[in-house]
């Protein structure tokens, strides 16, 4: 079993940055890709972001292309996310996800297993 734990959310105005970590603890695949989505009660659960297990490839949400960064540290077992110029509408709560695999996946049904998430809010 794998267990993922979430931080770095918060209250952030409109403009700011926030990054938000994972790390994986348990049992760990050999390789893995990483993947972080978002959630509004409104909204169904969404794709954000993934990384390859080398992170050499990453694949971004178009709503968030050019503002959000995803980055990994294998040997410390812990990714993250670098959101800058945030916006109102990115106000989520925000999931880490692992799959097990070297490439980069989008579909929230191909992750083996999730966090918790973490509550980010951006105000006006």
């Amino acid at each position: 079993q794998v267990q993922l734990v979430e931080s770095g959310g918060g209250l952030v105005q409109a403009g700011g940055s926030l990054r938000l970590s994972c790390a994986a603890s348990g049992r760990t695949f050999s390789t893995y890709a990483m993947g972080w989505f978002r959630q509004t009660p409104e909204k169904e659960r969404e794709f954000v972001a993934t990384i390859s297990w080398s992170g050499g490839s990453t694949y971004y949400a178009d709503s968030v292309k050019g503002r959000f960064a995803i980055s990994r540290d294998n040997g410390k077992s812990t990714w993250y996310l670098q959101m800058n110029s945030l916006k109102p509408e990115d106000t989520a709560v925000y999931y880490c996800a692992v799959k097990r695999g070297s490439g980069r996946y989008i579909k929230l049904s191909e992750y083996d297993y999730w966090g918790q998430g973490t509550q980010v809010t951006v105000s006006s």
